[in-house]
């Protein structure tokens, strides 16, 4: 019997701070992501967009009065639109005559004034738009740079860096001009996160790394900046409660995630009650309900608040989806294996009904700076019920286990991450949970890149590969990607290709493409502009002239696909190759429908 996978999980819908009761959210709409306009005391929402290539970028001004959505090509280059939040039909062009360009941030004050960050190959273009349709540049500025947030009154806007990078924070007056710089480096990081409401003077929130830790800080233009008592042991973000005195923090902490609230004002820290699992995204809204993204092992992504939010509906909605339960047939454990710096830890699912050593797929997570999650995975789903044990690990450059973790590249990029995901491997085959010689990986973007790494640098450890839209060619892909990717490069690599190519040759799979042996499926997005497809089509042809088993799909989409029948032929397709390739895995028909709301990172 078919039942929906979910490949996307829902988003927060976006609320309009003087009319709380109006919202936007990115919803499914015929399989694609689209634009909605939710009128809470209503009980209505209706579709504002209806493209082709979907939508995933939506805000609404403060009045709840108009919708602005991103009108963005596969690469990601556009327009921003505004719709009228009740006739959604009537529609125009934000920034009449600016040239399109990435999107690059946007904000508003409590007036209704948006600034908005557009950036090219060179820098990042400031735009302030008022009301009455007036579009004046505001600043310009070289290299990879955001806007995060401005202030209510609009007196300052704060851009956000490379977290560690000496201009890793930069406060500017309305006309550009800079007010202050607050540095990061390599140990203390920096990342501002957004201007308290209200219309006293303008302070900021930020997370600082020190020591090993996390903490929440202020910064004033009168005080400069305050580092708050708390300090957490793994990763943390935050958001203001509307009174602009607390603060919401998430913590993501070995595989799952806390909700807490820090009072700044009595220096007290008291916990949000939500459930165990993971919190994929939080926020305070302006009636003080705290609304959040929940998730566990067994159930699909679900809004969820304090105050019991009524989850919005789209004119085309069905009933709500049921539960998914995987204990019946599924066993799930966590283990911790011995490494070269610590304890690994690695979320194991497994058949119910298979005792024994079992073929395993390990899936590896990208980023690098993400983490696998007590979260639900239709992949764990559909590898499970293939008879495969799936393997999830946190290697390092992981969140969640603390900036000691996450900072660790100390074997090369990408290599540090391969000695964590064959310890996790020896470890279970030593207990016999998996069967050594049926092992594959499968992974997307950056964790693609390590499961192509793998199989030329440990052909005898893994049996197949299947890498979606990859890193084949990690100077190759630099030159080609867009420049938020070549900072995070730079900055994992400690320069460029042209300033430190051995480093990039060592971490980079095409060179050891003479070494594969494991059949290998590989998929590219024609508009991939952060793993680009040509230095991955290279490496195709590589394994093909040496007569290795390899697949490659083209796929007309962008680094993400926000078309869920293009996720349901990719995974039929992988599913076909590991059936002709991957001994050990049976078929027993599983039939894959796929359900849609917000895509991943």
């Amino acid at each position: 019997m078919a039942r929906p996978f979910r490949v996307y999980y829902p988003a927060l819908p976006l609320v309009a701070e003087h009319a709380p009761h109006r919202a936007t959210y990115i919803g499914d709409a015929d399989g694609r992501c689209q634009v909605f306009a939710w009128d809470r005391a209503a009980g209505v929402a209706h579709q504002v967009t209806a493209r082709t290539a979907g939508t995933n970028r939506a805000a609404v001004d403060p009045a709840g009065t108009a919708v602005w959505w991103f009108d963005d090509d596969l690469t990601g280059t556009g327009t921003w639109r505004i719709s009228d939040f009740d006739h959604p039909e009537r529609s125009s062009e934000a920034l009449p005559g600016i040239a399109p360009a990435r999107h690059a941030g946007l904000a508003m004050t409590a007036d209704g004034t948006a600034m908005v960050g557009l950036s090219d190959e060179e820098g990042m273009t400031l735009y302030r738009w008022t009301t009455d349709g007036r579009v004046t540049p505001v600043t310009r500025m070289s290299g990879y740079a955001h806007l995060v947030d401005v202030d209510p009154t609009g007196d300052l806007l704060v851009v956000g860096r490379d977290a560690a990078s000496p201009e890793g924070t930069t406060v500017l007056d309305s006309r550009g001009g800079p007010v202050a710089v607050l540095s990061g480096g390599a140990g203390r990081r920096i990342w501002p996160l957004g201007f308290a409401p209200g219309s006293g003077p303008a302070r900021l929130l930020l997370v600082v790394e020190e020591d090993d830790e996390y903490a929440i800080a202020t910064w004033a233009r009168a005080d400069g900046l305050s580092r708050h008592r708390w300090r957490f042991d793994t990763e943390i973000t935050a958001s203001w409660y509307p009174d602009g005195n607390r603060v919401l923090v998430r913590q993501d902490r070995h595989a799952g995630s806390r909700l807490h609230c820090a009072d700044l004002t009595a220096g007290t820290l008291t916990g949000v009650p939500t459930p165990a699992g993971s919190i994929l995204d939080a926020a305070v809204w302006p009636d003080d309900d705290v609304a959040y993204v929940w998730t566990d092992s067994t159930t699909p992504p679900q809004i969820r608040s304090v105050a019991g939010l009524e989850l919005p509906r789209g004119p085309e909605d069905g009933p709500a989806d049921e539960a998914v339960s995987l204990a019946e047939f599924c066993r799930r454990s966590e283990v911790w294996a011995a490494g070269a710096a610590g304890p690994i830890h690695a979320l194991v699912a497994a058949p119910a009904d298979r005792t024994g050593p079992l073929p395993a797929v390990f899936l590896v997570h990208g980023g690098p700076f993400q983490h696998a999650r007590d979260a639900y995975e239709p992949l764990v789903e559909v590898l499970v019920r293939a008879g495969c044990a799936v393997v999830r690990v946190n290697y390092r450059g992981s969140s969640g286990y603390g900036a000691a973790w996450r900072n660790d590249f100390r074997a090369g990029v990408g290599l540090t991450q391969l000695e964590d995901l064959a310890a996790v491997r020896s470890h279970l085959s030593d207990r016999s949970v998996i069967i050594p010689h049926r092992v594959a990986l499968w992974g997307s973007s950056w964790g693609g890149y390590l499961t192509l790494l793998a199989l030329g640098r440990q052909p005898e450890l893994w049996r197949l590969g299947v890498a979606i839209n990859p890193i084949a060619d990690y100077a190759a892909a630099f030159e080609a990607a867009t420049p938020a990717i070549r900072a995070l490069d730079t900055a994992l690599f400690g320069g460029t290709p042209g300033e430190v190519p051995q480093r990039y040759a060592e971490s980079s799979p095409a060179s050891y493409v003479d070494q594969v042996r494991a059949p290998t499926f590989l998929a590219v997005a024609t508009d991939d502009v952060q793993c680009p497809p040509a230095p991955v089509e290279r490496y195709a042809g590589a394994l093909m002239r040496r007569r290795v088993p390899v697949k490659l799909l083209r796929t007309r989409a962008g680094h993400e696909d926000f078309d869920a029948r293009g996720h349901v032929a990719l995974m039929q397709a992988v599913l076909m190759f590991m059936q002709q390739h991957f001994d050990g895995a049976r078929n027993e028909g599983t039939p894959v429908a796929l359900a849609m709301a917000r895509p991943r990172d």
